[in-house]
């Protein structure tokens, strides 16, 4: 008869008698304890230097880095929002300092950021180098010889066949490479493994975090990211002095700046007129005419949100839109002081409910003669109520009824102090309001082509109407690339390393004292798996059909369904 039988790894824990036969099923380095003073100055470098190198500690600093990274998230940083961290401080008088000493207004840049991921990446390449030569030289070498007790492995079956030993050797060693198996006959056995691709999966995870987190420094070293507002109508140039804000990495020169100019043509966007998502942008578009280098050829191109314009290796992305009041501003005397000027306003929520300042710096008199600079806060609605209907705000973002509503100051602006401030709001330090009648702020609401004169013949300021602007922010990221194929690269080589399974086969085919063959099976895996014994019953069973059993010595009846050996378990006869 027949029998195969799965033993426990408790049943094997005295069993040495394995050998070659159950080493490097992985590549993974034994560790060895250290012991005590006898290891040295020495001895407790290369001990640590293992633990280091060791899986476990590189999936714990992975970790850390994970939970370093938290305050980035929820604690303002310098690099990204200097504004915010100001606020910041003055709010927190108490905690802002602390968090100076910990560099958590800097997290990616702090020096215990740097040494987890420094760490990180030593422990990484040390853990990898060595695995992947191990692995190269498993690759290289074959499948190691079967044990001399093929019964002691955790799953086995035997029969008895009347087939020369030759002939099943030849069968099982086809059947193995038919089933994708590195296999090949060594002595009276054939020695056959699969499963590699968990170790190359395995590697492969690692060597990808490594990709990563190059890639990752190396776009935070050289990248750079800036922000312009555009008018319909206007330009930019891809250079340092014509962007609203820029900032980069510390490697980064201006020099590594793509050569390029766009110019908004157009903007357009759409909104749902009805429903519970009235107001929902449909439409969502900017287009443009662009060229790469000083004699580029002009090309047309459309830019909507999450579907940049590329050029070299630089992303231009459409992050924001607004309006821009056109207004005419008249001195005391009917003279222009400002002709039909767009002035961008920032929006206020949903419905583009917009706020800015207008300010008149040079060529203003007032009804004196002298000179002063005029200041105006302007707010603005693209879609007015009406009167009588509720408050200054918008109720659509579309421009159905735009109102600009102003009120007016006059003096010293501020601008030539040398102290950089907000061109959207006013510096009224050295501002006087403009009175009306009463003695209040002189404020007033236009629609398009209505004028507001200001008091004592001081001027006028009439709405001529609406242009649209759009806001773009152009970045360049290297290794962003690199990053997404690492990250894919990672999980694929992760489901490989969990999901496949590294196990070995032996067949081994010897003549019996009697004349008959006997044929042993045996399966091992790195671990304690059902699939090694399914895996063998299965292999058996086949093998089974081209060695069929022949009858034990002791059975009377050759032609009894029990005479025959039945095949190993998972089989089906």
């Amino acid at each position: 008869m027949s029998k195969t039988t799965t033993r426990s790894a408790e049943d094997q824990g005295p069993d040495q008698e394995l050998g070659a036969a159950a080493s490097q099923l992985s590549t993974a380095p034994v560790e060895e304890a250290p012991s005590g003073p006898a290891l040295g100055v020495v001895g407790w470098a290369r001990w640590f230097w293992r633990q280091l190198t060791s899986m476990r500690v590189a999936l714990l600093l992975l970790l850390l880095l994970s939970l370093a990274a938290i305050p980035g998230s929820l604690i303002p940083q310098t690099g990204v929002d200097a504004t915010q961290v100001a606020d910041f401080r003055r709010r927190h008088e108490t905690l802002a300092p602390l968090y100076d000493k910990l560099g958590l207004f800097h997290v990616y840049s702090s020096v215990w950021f740097s040494a987890i991921y420094i760490l990180l990446f030593v422990s990484l390449i040390g853990c990898i180098v060595p695995r992947t030569w191990q692995f190269v030289g498993q690759l290289r070498g074959r499948p190691p010889a079967a044990p001399k007790r093929l019964t002691r492995l955790p799953a086995h079956t035997t029969w008895r066949t009347e087939a020369e030993p030759e002939q099943v050797r030849e069968a099982a060693l086809a059947l193995l490479k038919k089933r994708r198996f590195r296999a090949h006959v060594t002595g009276d056995a054939v020695a056959a493994e699969k499963g590699y691709l968990r170790e190359v999966g395995n590697l492969a995870f690692h060597i990808a975090l490594i990709v990563m987190l190059v890639a990752f420094a190396w776009g935070q070293l050289f990248k750079s990211e800036g922000n312009k507002l555009i008018l319909e109508g206007d330009g930019f140039a891809n250079t340092l002095t014509q962007y609203d804000d820029f900032k980069s990495g510390n490697l980064f020169s201006q020099d590594e700046l793509d050569p390029f100019s766009f110019t908004l043509k157009d903007f357009h966007g759409t909104y749902e007129a009805t429903g519970p998502n009235r107001g929902t942008p449909r439409t969502f578009q900017a287009t443009l005419t662009y060229s790469v280098g000083a004699y580029g050829k002009d090309r047309d191109a459309t830019v909507k949100v999450n579907e940049p314009l590329e050029i070299g290796g630089s992303k231009v992305y459409l992050v924001s839109h607004g309006y821009a009041p056109v207004v005419t501003v008249r001195d005391a005397e009917g003279n222009v002081v400002m002709d039909k000027t767009a002035v961008p306003v920032l929006p206020l929520d949903a419905n583009v409910t917009s706020s800015g300042a207008i300010k008149v710096m040079d060529g203003y008199r007032n009804a004196e003669g002298e000179r002063e600079q005029l200041g105006f806060n302007a707010f603005f609605v693209p879609s007015f109520a009406g009167e009588g209907h509720g408050t200054m705000l918008s109720q659509f973002p579309a421009m159905l009824n735009p109102r600009l509503a102003l009120s007016a100051y006059h003096g010293d602006l501020g601008v030539d102090s040398g102290i950089p401030q907000s061109v959207y709001q006013l510096n009224k330090k050295n501002l006087e309001e403009f009175k009306d009648s009463k003695g209040e702020l002189f404020k007033k609401r236009l629609a398009v082509g209505e004028t507001m004169t200001l008091p004592n013949g001081a001027g006028s300021v009439t709405f001529e109407g609406v242009k649209e602007w759009a806001g773009f922010q152009i970045t360049q990221q290297p290794g962003s690339g690199w990053a997404l194929g690492g990250a894919v690269a990672a999980i694929l080589g992760l489901a490989a390393s969990l999901f496949v399974q590294r196990r070995r086969v032996w067949v081994r085919a010897v003549r019996g004292a009697d004349g008959v063959t006997v044929v042993e099976m045996a399966g091992l895996g790195r671990s304690e798996s059902a699939k090694v014994p399914e895996e063998l019953g299965d292999l058996a069973g086949t093998l089974y059909e081209r060695a069929p059993g022949a009858p034990d010595p002791d059975d009377d009846h050759s032609d009894s369904p029990d005479s025959h050996a039945v095949p190993a378990e998972g089989a089906e006869k």
